[in-house]
């Protein structure tokens, strides 16, 4: 299930996070990336040393967690720290897939969905489509500034290279309570149905079977 959220930060939110992209120091991706993806990662991220560094995460993790179209997509148990990426002229990222398990060991999480939020507009830039190969082809994103994509972390996917201007997402990872995307989908959906059967008539016997069978569904498939 591919879903994109508009609007996912605010503007100050948006501002505060090119401020400090400007301030901080930037190392090589390489750096977190998987013996596999090393081969194809040429991108900056915002250094682990970096003091304003979990700011710029705190503000990420915060807006995702009050989006309702994230929450609704994503089902999120945790969120991983984001990685704050920059893609210069000329940087790219191969096709590759994210790891499964991420994280340091016995506190390692698996990742079910991949998020990517873009933090400046994207006429910043030429190229730097994030490109998703579906079961329906490749399926090429690039969207406005405060805008999120969250997709199944077990597909393939790249970026495309960037040959003008800078491109600066905030990439993170989430263990969804539901692990099955096909799981996750047919609940949104039903939350969907839900949702609009409780606006039209909030007492109605079509709307309380609609929240009985998503709340049965999602204890029937929910991992703790």
């Amino acid at each position: 299930m591919l879903v994109t959220i508009p609007e996912v930060l605010t503007v100050p939110e948006q501002q505060e996070l090119l401020r400090l992209t400007k301030e901080l120091p930037f190392v090589d991706g390489k750096e977190t990336a998987g013996f596999r993806a090393k081969m194809v990662k040429h991108n900056e991220q915002v250094s682990r040393e970096a003091e304003g560094r979990r700011v710029m995460q705190e503000i990420v993790v915060r807006a995702l967690a009050r989006s309702p179209g994230f929450r609704r997509a994503a089902i999120p148990h945790k969120i991983r720290p984001p990685l704050i990426s920059r893609y210069r002229e000329g940087m790219s990222y191969g096709t590759h897939v994210d790891d499964a398990m991420m994280g340091q060991g016995f506190q390692r999480e698996r990742s079910d969905v991949s998020v990517t939020v873009f933090i400046n507009d994207a006429s910043d830039y030429d190229g730097g489509e994030l490109k998703i190969h579906s079961p329906f082809g490749p399926q090429q994103i690039k969207l406005p500034a405060r805008s999120a994509v969250v997709y199944p972390s077990g597909t393939l996917h790249e970026v495309a290279k960037v040959t003008r201007g800078e491109r600066l997402v905030a990439v993170t990872w989430v263990q969804s309570y539901i692990r099955d995307e096909r799981h996750r989908q047919l609940l949104s959906d039903v939350m969907e149905v839900r949702d609009r059967l409780h606006a039209i008539d909030p007492n109605g016997k079509e709307t309380d079977l609609a929240f009985r069978i998503h709340t049965n569904l999602t204890r029937l498939w929910s991992e703790g």
